[in-house]
């Protein structure tokens, strides 16, 4: 293809900015559009894949199956979403983000298989970064699922193995507002005689009857894999398999166990084409990294980052939050989108926050600042009568960001969480190094 066309964009920047006026919808869901123009590119793979849906713990089960695998020796190619900072984050080849200008060739070849056919700016993105991992020298891939599973784009893809992690309430406007209409959503997800592993201890009933009805490969958390630990050490235990007397894994944060048992379980389904040894396994878990989730950046004060975007992840990030050495105050960072449940949200790590910094978001689904401190103001009151919780409005997330660090003596602590866009834009320059000097 000729890059050079003056018709077609020769940046990724200029191919994003295309694709996200080629639809009406930012979401349709569908499998119609994708699944034609999947065809026309004869996009196929040929190694073993492995998908990972759910409500919540996706993106850091998806970093243990990569950190794992890397470590026994495979050449991994991950799609994960959304991307932090950069779009490229969200494909990586050998446990590093792809380049950017490697993405074109596969962005043109999209372009001219998709016809008439109208993508929205998800399935167009899906298909290239598909594209490039189809072609790419793998051993393994890795599709995170985005919204829901039965429409999404990914699902075009028939996973050799699939992971759905814990099914919680979000994107009711889509999925539903009960856990069993989202728990079917995600369920299509599942192939027939094919392993699919469930790592949520308490699934909808829509899950269990789906995967029975077409005859899927069920292993159930509690059934056919468990987890056990001390202070010290944890252990796994499987159908055939069993891991002793392993270190928890570097990610921090309590689910973070539920989700290490669900990738191992996925490698024991998969031992047959994709044997990987203890030492993998505990190599694996010591070294995997993922940004924005129950991350501790040490410094004056304590600053910690969490993508945490429904009352469910929040909930987990106060349990974690609680669980922390003694901070004087916590102020909170926080941007949402408009169609998430922010009172629910709010109202799960209200009693942890001594100050609020509310932000703007640079996207047109994100609630305004003025909006998240009304919905904090009409929640009831978590403090004695008259100890009102300061609050206030900013721009963007680094200005919040930065008139905590104002606020803050040296031994308190940030969190900054509520949307990927919100950790995304105090990470937009590198990850903040904070030394407060402000006394009370």
């Amino acid at each position: 293809m000729d890059r050079s066309t003056p018709s077609l964009p020769t940046t990724l920047d200029a191919w994003l900015a295309r694709c996200e006026r080629l639809h009406a919808k930012d979401i349709d869901l569908s499998l119609e559009r994708v699944s034609e123009v999947k065809q026309r590119l004869g996009l196929r793979f040929n190694v073993p894949v492995i998908s990972v849906a759910g409500t919540n713990g996706k993106g850091s089960t998806c970093a243990m199956l990569e950190a794992i695998a890397l470590a026994a020796g495979y050449r991994v190619g991950a799609y994960i979403k959304p991307h932090l900072v950069h779009f490229e984050e969200r494909c990586r080849i050998g446990g590093q983000s792809v380049a950017a200008n490697s993405l074109l060739e596969h962005f043109e070849a999209v372009e001219q298989a998709r016809g008439a056919w109208a993508l929205t700016s998800f399935e167009f993105t899906t298909l290239a970064i598909m594209r490039l991992l189809s072609q790419a020298a793998l051993d393994l891939v890795i599709l995170e699922v985005g919204l829901g599973g039965r429409f999404d784009a990914v699902n075009s893809v028939d996973a050799d193995c699939t992971i759905i992690t814990s099914i919680d309430i979000d994107h009711s406007e889509f999925l539903g507002h009960t856990r069993e209409a989202i728990g079917f959503e995600k369920a299509g997800v599942m192939r027939p005689g094919k392993p699919v592993i469930l790592s949520d201890p308490v699934p909808p009933a829509s899950v269990l009857e789906h995967a029975a009805a077409i005859g899927a490969d069920l292993r159930c958390i509690g059934r056919d894999f468990s987890y056990s630990g001390d202070a010290q050490q944890w252990n796994w235990v499987g159908r055939i398999q069993r891991f002793s007397g392993l270190a928890y894994p570097a990610l921090r944060g309590a689910n973070q166990l539920l989700n290490a048992a669900g990738a191992l379980a996925a490698f024991e389904a998969m031992r047959g084409v994709l044997p990987v040894p203890a030492q993998a396994v505990r190599t694996g878990l010591a070294q995997v990294q993922l940004a924005g989730r129950f991350q501790i950046v040490a410094g004056r004060p304590t600053l910690v980052l969490d993508v945490a975007h429904n009352p469910h992840a929040v909930a987990a990030l106060t349990h974690n939050l609680e669980r922390m050495g003694f901070h004087p105050r916590t102020h909170a960072v926080f941007g949402a989108m408009r169609d998430k449940d922010i009172a629910g949200m709010l109202q799960r790590i209200a009693p942890l926050v001594d100050a609020w910094y509310f932000t703007d978001l640079a996207t047109p689904r994100a609630a305004r600042a003025v909006e998240l401190e009304s919905v904090l103001r009409q929640l009831p009151s978590v403090r004695p009568p008259g100890a009102a919780v300061p609050g206030s409005c900013h721009a963007d997330p680094a200005h919040a960001l930065q008139a905590a660090l104002q606020a803050c003596d040296p031994a308190d602590r940030i969190v900054v969480f509520g949307s990927f866009h919100t950790v995304g834009g105090v990470l937009k320059n590198g990850l903040p190094r904070l030394s407060g000097t402000h006394l009370a």
